[in-house]
């Protein structure tokens, strides 16, 4: 057993959610249980996994994608309304941390994805923020297209959709889990030789071709399961808690 605010300042010190300018509030978003034993992690705080928690006896839940996005409808109506009345009912925490969950040196859903991939980290890349999110670095020994689409289908178990615009042995990749295509362009000016995120917009296609740079779309859900994973795996480890991983199935 934690107490809840015994864990919140851990994680705050962990992540430092305080140093990124971010779509919506990290940390506690609905409080509930005052002492924390057991912790069900998932991307995204969906009813689906709020259901999930319910039948595992959780007090607290810890995601990825929470609530109060920016520009979103503030009223407490529908899905919002069943959702928030459920964690209250049951008086269950909610807790997400978005950027700086994605950003973690060790634990976020990029540095993770790099463990599972088998590749070397060298650098960060900043796309149009501050601090730096996205990944650069090198593979272990040069992949083909083929080689890494295969090496993301078994480690992801996803399928990327891919975007060839050479065929040169590749080395060197930037990365960005979830919807950072649009940093494509400065893996591009890197001299990287392909890109990877989670997902694609229509102009992406043609930036890859006309950039002269690989692209692999591995899945918004599928590139950010381990980042949240991770760190309920490490809040398990630093204090007496149960965590429950829970993967709710998501194409995208």
């Amino acid at each position: 057993m934690v107490t809840r605010s015994e864990c919140l300042s851990y994680l705050e010190t962990l992540l430092e959610p305080n140093r990124f300018q971010d779509y919506c509030p990290n940390g506690l978003q609905v409080e509930g249980a005052e002492s924390i034993n057991t912790i069900v992690t998932g991307v995204t705080a969906s009813q689906a996994l709020l259901d999930a928690a319910l039948e595992l006896g959780a007090d607290t839940i810890l995601v990825h994608h929470g609530y109060f996005w920016r520009g979103e409808d503030p009223r407490i109506v529908s899905i919002k309304q069943r959702r928030l009345k459920q964690l209250l009912i049951n008086n269950m925490n909610l807790i997400a941390y978005h950027l700086p969950l994605d950003a973690h040196p060790s634990l976020g859903n990029n540095a993770q994805l790099a463990q599972l991939l088998d590749i070397e980290i060298d650098g960060r890349m900043s796309g149009t923020g501050d601090p730096a999110i996205g990944f650069c670095g090198s593979f272990s020994d040069s992949q083909t297209v083929p080689e890494f689409a295969d090496k993301i289908w078994q480690s992801l178990e996803r399928e990327p959709l891919i975007i060839q615009a050479h065929d040169r042995p590749m080395t060197t990749i930037g990365w960005c889990s979830g919807s950072a295509q649009g940093y494509i362009e400065q893996a591009a000016e890197l001299g990287l030789d392909c890109f990877m995120s989670g997902e694609i917009s229509e102009q992406t296609v043609h930036l890859a071709r006309e950039l002269g740079i690989n692209y692999f779309s591995a899945g918004h859900h599928a590139t950010e399961r381990y980042g949240v994973k991770a760190l309920g795996e490490q809040l398990a480890a630093t204090f007496d808690v149960q965590h429950h991983f829970v993967d709710i199935d998501n194409p995208v």
